[in-house]
């Protein structure tokens, strides 16, 4: 699942091709990619209304329309934004070209593919595919009522002010029986770390993903902290780590892997120690670690 920077990734690369751009059409392939309205309403909802903006919530990407309402967009498992120029555009503007999400080969090929489930095209004929092949991706059309209500569960902007030392400690202070692990993947405490970085945040800090809440000092939770904004960071600038088909507007690839530390490394040599990486099942989900380098 694309985390907080791969949508971040996303969303500054969509802000300078979208912005200023006006729907002609929606084409909807799949219903349940639309969820609370039928074809027709959603259909007819979105034509005619121009990008205003584009911004970004813990894994929810906002494209705001000129005047009301927007897009709330969650590429879940396998969701795919991918915009292509019209087909007659120079071609210094189909090197623009953005492509984001799921990293697979739907990212190249022709589109639309079998997995698009919902069009856009503007009115200079360029076109934005949203693709899913589990169909777990949603898009929705909703005011500021509909789009706060969808939101208000989300938990601590990790790249914000709010997102402090003390902040921290005090989430860990209420549940003292989870691991951290747990804790940091829970989206309604901390938005949009997932398994990449909780893993490369925990491997950074020297601590074990499994240990309980409770048994981390004050200084340790601080550190983590400043890991879990280092990686992120750095992980945008690198643009993500789920983009390795990624094309970002000037046609460059964008790539996190080569800088990760544990994620993706079971039974390979650890970076720092030479040790073999391990992974277990924790929390539902695969889990990356040193045994050495991490207590």
């Amino acid at each position: 699942m694309p985390e907080l920077p791969e949508v971040e990734t996303l969303k500054r690369e969509l802000s300078k091709t979208l912005v200023g751009r006006r729907i002609k059409s929606a084409k909807v392939l799949w219903a349940k990619t639309i969820a609370l309205l039928s074809i027709k309403q959603f259909e007819k909802g979105v034509v005619d209304k121009q990008i205003g903006s584009i911004n970004r919530q813990a894994k929810i990407l906002i494209i705001d329309f000129v005047g009301s309402e927007a897009l709330a967009i969650h590429l879940k498992m396998t969701g795919q934004l991918i915009w292509l120029p019209a087909k007659d555009s120079p071609r210094e503007a189909v090197q623009r070209q953005v492509l984001g999400g799921h990293p697979d080969d739907q990212l190249l090929e022709k589109q639309p593919s079998k997995y698009t489930r919902l069009i856009f095209e503007f009115t200079d004929n360029s076109k934005l595919y949203f693709n899913d092949l589990r169909k777990f991706g949603w898009v929705r059309l909703v005011d500021d009522r509909q789009l706060k209500d969808l939101t208000k569960h989300i938990g601590l902007e990790p790249l914000s002010k709010l997102f402090t030392d003390q902040a921290l400690i005090e989430i860990f202070k209420r549940y003292p029986n989870k691991t951290i692990k747990q804790i940091l993947m829970d989206q309604t405490l901390i938005a949009g770390i997932g398994n990449i970085y909780t893993d490369e945040a925990c491997f950074l800090a020297k601590l074990l993903p499994m240990c309980k809440s409770s048994t981390l000092k004050p200084a340790q939770i601080k550190k983590l902290r400043e890991k879990i904004i280092e990686v992120l960071k750095l992980s945008i600038q690198k643009k993500g780590t789920s983009s390795r088909n990624y094309r970002r507007s000037n046609g460059q690839l964008g790539n996190f892997v080569p800088y990760l530390q544990v994620y993706g490394r079971a039974d390979q040599p650890c970076k720092v120690c030479g040790h073999p990486i391990q992974k277990i099942k924790h929390n539902g989900r695969g889990t990356h670690f040193c045994q050495y380098c991490q207590k």
